[in-house]
C-alpha cells in the first residue's frame, strides 16, 4: 500500500539537513563568538585568530549556501521565505535589525567600543591588526573603516558565492554577480589599499575609482580637494577620473545602459544589497505611498548635496568659512555628514535590512541613483521588454523587484518597464516562470517591435 501524498500547500520540503549545512552553521557560528569576543576585549588578537575567524566565516557561509541551494535542491530557490522568522519580519528580523543598528551606531560614532584607540587597539579592531601591517606595512594598525571594509569585502564575496549558487541556473546573474565581487574586492578594496600604503604618508583622498560624486559627498570639501592637489600625480589622477566620472562617463554610460552598469554591477552599496540583502528583497513596499515618498526623498537629498557641495566650492575658491554669515562647516557639511553619510546611508540603510528591505538606502536617499534616474527616466535607451501574451499573473516578478516596483501592472498591460529606480538587477526576469520579461538596450521602436513578435 502506498504512502499517502503530502498535498498541504504550506509544509516546507521534507529532506533531511545535509551536513554542508549543519557544518557551515557550525562555522559561522564560531567565527561570530570569536568575533563577539574580540569585541568585548578578550585576548583574541593575532594573525592566526584572523585568518582562522576570517577562514571559518568565509567556509562555513560557503558550505551552508552550496548544502542549501546545490545538495538539498528544495525546489524554487526562494521556498519559505514568507514563512521564516527572520526573512518575514518575524522575531528573529527584529532582533537581527537591532543588532545590525548597534553596530553601525558604534562603528560611527563610538568607534572605542569596538576597540579603536590612539596608541594601540584593542577589541574587534584589533584583530585586524595584521592584515593592515600587510597593506601598510609594520607598526601599522587597523581604523574601524578598514575594519570594516575588510567585513564588507568578506560579506561580499561569501554571500556572492551563495547568490551564484541560488540563481546558477540564470547566466545573466552569475556573471553580473561575479563582476560585482570582482569590483568590491578589487576596485574598493585591494588597489585603494595598496595605494594607500604607497602614499608615504600623504593626506588621505579617495582612490576607490568608481566612488563618484554626488554619492561621495565629501569630494569637493576642502581638505579633500587639497590632499588630491597634494598627493602628486596619483592625487591629480583622482581628481580629474573623479570630475569625468560624474560629468561625463555617468550620463554616457547611462544613456547606453541604464543605471544598472553601476547599481547593479560596480556599487559597493548595491554589491551589499545583492548578496547580503538577498533574503530581504522581497520587503520592499510596492506601494503607491511608498512610491511617493520615494521620488520625494531621494530627489531632495540630490538637491540637499547640490547645494551643500555649491556651498563649500563657494567657501574653497573665495577662501571663507561662511556664506551670508553663516558658517558652511556648522550649517552644511556636517548636517549632510551626519544626517545622510551616517544616519541614511549605514543605520538605516543597511541596519533595517530585515524589517524594510535591501534597498532602502537605493531606493529612498541615495543621490547617485537619482541622479543616473533622472537620465533613465527621459533618455535611457535600457528598459524591460514585456511580452504579456505569456504573462500569468502570478507576481512573481512584483514580489522579488527590491525596488519596490510593481513589475506585473506593466506586464499584464503589456507596457515596457520604464521607470527611474529600476537598477535593473533583473530578479524579476529570473524568477518570471513564463519569460515574460526581458532587460534589453536599444531604440524603443525597435524594442517595441521585437517584443510584438
Amino acid at each position: 500500500m502506498s504512502e499517502p501524498s503530502n498535498m498541504a500547500l504550506t509544509t516546507g520540503d521534507r529532506k533531511s539537513t545535509p551536513w554542508q549545512c549543519t557544518s557551515g552553521t557550525g562555522l559561522v557560528v564560531i567565527a561570530l563568538a570569536l568575533m563577539a569576543l574580540a569585541t568585548t576585549r578578550a585576548e583574541i588578537t593575532g594573525a592566526i585568530w584572523m585568518w582562522a575567524t576570517l577562514g571559518m566565516l568565509i567556509t562555513g557561509s560557503v558550505l551552508y549556501a552550496y548544502g542549501t541551494f546545490v545538495v538539498k535542491q528544495v525546489g524554487e530557490p526562494n521556498n519559505g521565505t514568507w514563512f521564516a522568522p527572520l526573512t518575514s519580519r518575524g522575531t528573529w528580523a527584529w532582533v537581527f535589525g537591532a543588532m545590525l543598528t548597534l553596530f553601525y551606531v558604534l562603528l560611527y560614532w563610538y568607534p572605542e567600543m569596538l576597540g579603536l584607540g590612539e596608541q594601540t587597539n584593542t577589541g574587534l579592531v584589533a584583530l585586524f591588526d595584521p592584515l593592515a601591517m600587510l597593506f601598510h606595512g609594520s607598526g601599522a594598525k587597523a581604523s574601524q573603516w578598514f575594519m570594516y571594509g575588510t567585513l564588507y569585502t568578506v560579506l561580499i564575496l561569501t554571500l556572492g558565492i551563495r547568490f551564484i549558487f541560488k540563481y546558477r541556473r540564470n547566466r545573466y546573474q552569475v556573471i553580473r554577480t561575479i563582476v560585482l565581487m570582482a569590483a568590491q574586492t578589487c576596485l574598493a578594496y585591494l588597489v585603494p589599499e595598496i595605494l594607500e600604503g604607497l602614499q608615504d604618508g600623504k593626506a588621505y583622498f579617495a582612490k576607490d575609482i568608481k566612488y563618484f560624486w554626488p554619492l561621495n559627498y565629501y569630494f569637493f570639501e576642502d581638505w579633500h580637494l587639497d590632499a588630491m592637489r597634494q598627493g602628486g600625480t596619483l592625487g591629480m589622477v583622482c581628481l580629474v577620473w573623479g570630475i569625468i566620472g560624474f560629468a561625463l562617463l555617468t550620463p554616457v554610460l547611462t544613456y547606453f545602459l541604464g543605471k544598472r552598469w553601476y547599481c547593479s554591477w560596480i556599487c559597493g552599496c548595491g554589491g551589499l544589497a545583492e548578496t547580503a540583502g538577498d533574503s530581504f528583497r522581497h520587503l520592499s513596499s510596492k506601494s503607491i505611498r511608498a512610491w511617493k515618498l520615494e521620488r520625494w526623498l531621494i530627489h531632495g537629498v540630490l538637491v540637499y548635496i547640490v547645494v551643500v557641495t555649491a556651498v563649500v566650492l563657494y567657501g574653497y575658491f573665495s577662501g571663507s568659512g561662511s556664506i551670508a554669515g553663516v558658517d558652511i562647516y556648522t550649517w552644511f557639511r556636517r548636517p549632510y555628514g551626519f544626517l545622510i553619510g551616517s544616519m541614511f546611508s549605514g543605520v538605516i540603510g543597511v541596519g533595517f535590512y530585515p524589517l524594510l528591505g535591501s534597498r532602502v538606502w537605493c531606493r529612498f536617499g541615495c543621490p547617485m541613483a537619482a541622479y543616473m534616474g533622472l537620465f533613465q527616466r527621459r533618455l535611457s535607451k535600457y528598459r524591460i521588454t514585456v511580452n504579456s501574451g505569456q504573462c500569468i499573473s502570478c507576481g512573481q516578478c512584483s514580489t522579488y523587484c527590491e525596488q519596490g516596483i510593481d513589475v506585473r501592472w506593466y506586464a499584464m498591460r503589456g507596457q515596457d518597464v520604464v521607470r527611474a529606480s529600476c537598477v535593473g538587477c533583473g530578479i524579476c526576469s529570473t524568477v518570471c516562470p513564463r519569460g515574460v520579461l526581458k532587460l534589453e538596450n536599444g531604440p524603443m521602436e525597435t524594442l517595441q517591435r521585437e517584443a510584438r513578435t
